[in-house]
Formats: C-alpha cells, structure tokens, sequence
C-alpha cells in the first residue's frame, strides 16, 4: 500500500510542473507564453538528467564530513535497489521510487 501512494503522489507532482509552467506563462505578456514553457519544460529535462547523474547521490548518498553525500554512492543509479528500500529510508518502498518521487521535487 506504501508502494501504490507513492505512485501516485509522484503522479500528482509530475502534473504540478506543468502546470507551473502555466501559471508562469500568465505572468508575461502573450508574445513570451511559449517561451516561458519551452524554458520550463528544458529545465524539467536537464534537471531530470543531472538528478539521475549525481545530484541523488549528493543528497542521500554516505556522507561526506556530514553536509554532503558522496557522488560515487550512487553515481548513475549504480547501486539504487529496484526492488528493496534505501538504506536509511523510513518508508518501505522500493528505491527507485524512492529516487523518482524525490527527483520530482528536484525538478
């Protein structure tokens, strides 16, 4: 049942992006609309990648003197687990949801 929430709590984040493009496209005149949500929509992408890249592993990889994570820890999704949970994570869902549910708040 935590599985099937987080699913759809990641769903529901996924849907606010978008519609903050929207509401930032209200905020400028009509001539700059498409180009507000083309900016938003490339920013959504390029912060997906480095997410997937190295900022996962900076903010729940081992620690590094206490402030940061070690970007090795989990460098390209090397070692997030498909299936069991996070060590550290309170909830038990798998990791990859874990890590998408979290990138969504990141983009």
């Amino acid at each position: 049942s935590d599985t099937t929430f987080m699913f759809m709590c990641t769903a529901l984040v996924q849907f606010m992006t978008p519609g903050l493009a929207f509401f930032y496209g209200g905020l400028v005149r009509s001539t700059n609309i498409l180009t507000i949500m083309l900016q938003n929509f490339a920013s959504m992408g390029f912060v997906f990648v480095l997410w997937w890249a190295v900022l996962f592993s900076l903010c729940f990889g081992t620690s590094l003197g206490g402030i940061i994570g070690n970007p090795a820890t989990y460098l390209f999704f090397r070692d997030v687990p498909l299936y069991d949970k996070i060590s550290g994570a309170t909830l038990d869902i798998p990791g990859v949801l874990y890590a998408g549910y979290q990138g969504m708040f990141a983009v």
